[in-house]
């Protein structure tokens, strides 16, 4: 069939802080609309709109798989993304039977899970 690729959309309780919150974690970003962008790194991308329902915000989970958990949670916590940004945590890594993760809550509440899957 021939998928390039899978792109979700994001909600955000405050756009403009959301935008600086993930230029900042690396994510270029482009402008779409005015209530929408996209954001990419490598080949992963999404795109963030200008609008939040709350429960669709608090129910949105993006996994997002990395070749080395160790180095990206070093990379974050150097970042100290809680002490800038209300709302957002970024939690341990966390070792289960699949692999490892470590979890990051966006200024929105969205919940990035990210791992590192067994060889």
């Amino acid at each position: 069939m021939g998928i390039q690729s899978i792109r979700p959309f994001i909600g955000a309780q405050n756009f403009e802080l959301s935008c600086a919150f993930y230029r900042e974690l690396g994510f270029s970003e482009e402008k779409l609309e005015e209530k929408l962008k996209v954001y990419k790194l490598d080949n992963f991308a999404f795109y963030l709109q200008n609008a939040y329902v709350k429960d669709w915000v608090d129910n949105t989970m993006i996994f997002m798989e990395v070749d080395d958990i160790t180095v990206f949670h070093s990379t974050l916590t150097a970042l100290n993304l809680p002490a800038k940004y209300q709302h957002v945590r970024l939690s341990e890594i966390r070792l289960f039977d699949w692999g490892k993760v470590f979890y990051l809550h966006d200024p929105s509440g969205i919940l990035w899970h990210i791992g590192e899957f067994k060889a």
